[in-house]
């Protein structure tokens, strides 16, 4: 099979498309013919080996300390199952499925082996491509939002990195659980977000953060660019601090109205996230789709920092 390999850490060249061995599913897993995978700032830190401050030396021992110890990366894919393991009883050849391999990764390939317990069922409404490019930031903005902040009916959210992965999936969820929505961008994606159902925008070039007085209830970081210090000065009395992405000293010293740290993958939050998108209850956002043989133009396009929503490539 084809698969998107990289034998070194690197800019986006060291990435190549070339031949490899088709993963053969153990008892519990099913064999995914990828019809879309999503490539992400994840798959981006890893590629160039840059980490959040403090965690370069634990990322390289689970990732490689001299070269890349899992040469394929991308964990958010959708696609066909194509034959599945003795032990599986819930899926069968030709199901439509998504879902997320973890630290395995994998998924930039044309099959990836993964555990039946981590996979969802695409519903029809929901095409390969928005099922990819959905699940990275949506699980991450579900578990932060709903789970750690309790966002609903009444409460005010700061979206700090309103117009990328987690961003977009953010302002949209925090809008569907009946909150107000602040959302930090850039001015060229302002139309976007308010379309996203934000009520407010800042253009982070011109007043920015600094200059607000306004308080909330939960600031969610997809930035990394908020301390700890700097983000408890935005919110309320009963206010909570996402950092999606934080350093390790920041990570650490996360506690009380404070929260940092990675996000589970869990198909029930697939199966959540997939129903709202079926629904029209959100939008998935697409910056572009690449075919796998340009996947190096799609991580030049994230390490622009630019992209809207996410980056997609089809195996």
């Amino acid at each position: 099979m084809l698969a998107a390999v990289m034998d070194r850490y690197g800019p986006p060249d060291v990435v190549r498309v070339a031949e490899v061995a088709r993963p053969r599913p153990r008892a519990d897993e099913v064999l995914v013919r990828v019809r879309a995978a999503a490539v992400t700032s994840a798959d981006s830190r890893i590629r160039g080996a840059r980490f959040p401050a403090g965690f370069g030396v634990p990322a390289r021992l689970a990732f490689g300390i001299v070269r890349p110890r899992r040469p394929t990366l991308g964990s958010s894919f959708a696609g066909v199952v194509e034959h599945v393991g003795s032990r599986v009883g819930d899926f069968a050849a030709g199901d439509e499925v998504c879902g997320m391999t973890g630290v395995k990764l994998g998924a930039h390939a044309e099959y990836v082996a993964v555990r039946a317990d981590r996979l969802a069922r695409k519903p029809a409404e929901v095409t390969h491509e928005e099922a990819a490019g959905l699940l990275f930031g949506g699980t991450t903005a579900l578990f932060f939002l709903r789970d750690k902040a309790g966002v609903g009916p009444g409460t005010s959210v700061l979206v700090n990195g309103a117009s990328g992965a987690v961003g977009t999936n953010a302002v949209q969820l925090a809008r569907h659980f009946g909150a107000t929505v602040t959302a930090v961008t850039s001015a060229a994606n302002t139309e976007l977000v308010t379309k996203l159902g934000a009520d407010r925008v800042v253009d982070y070039a011109d007043d920015g953060l600094g200059a607000t007085s306004e308080r909330f209830d939960a600031v969610l970081d997809v930035v990394g660019n908020l301390s700890i210090a700097s983000g408890r000065r935005l919110l309320s009395a009963k206010g909570v601090l996402l950092l999606a992405v934080a350093s390790l000293v920041d990570t650490i010293r996360a506690r009380g109205n404070v929260v940092a740290g990675a996000s589970p993958e869990r198909v029930a939050d697939f199966d959540l996230l997939l129903r709202l998108a079926a629904d029209g209850e959100i939008v998935v956002v697409l910056d572009q789709i690449h075919d796998l043989e340009h996947i190096v133009d799609a991580h030049r396009r994230v390490d622009t920092g630019h992209k809207v929503g996410n980056i997609v490539v089809r195996p």
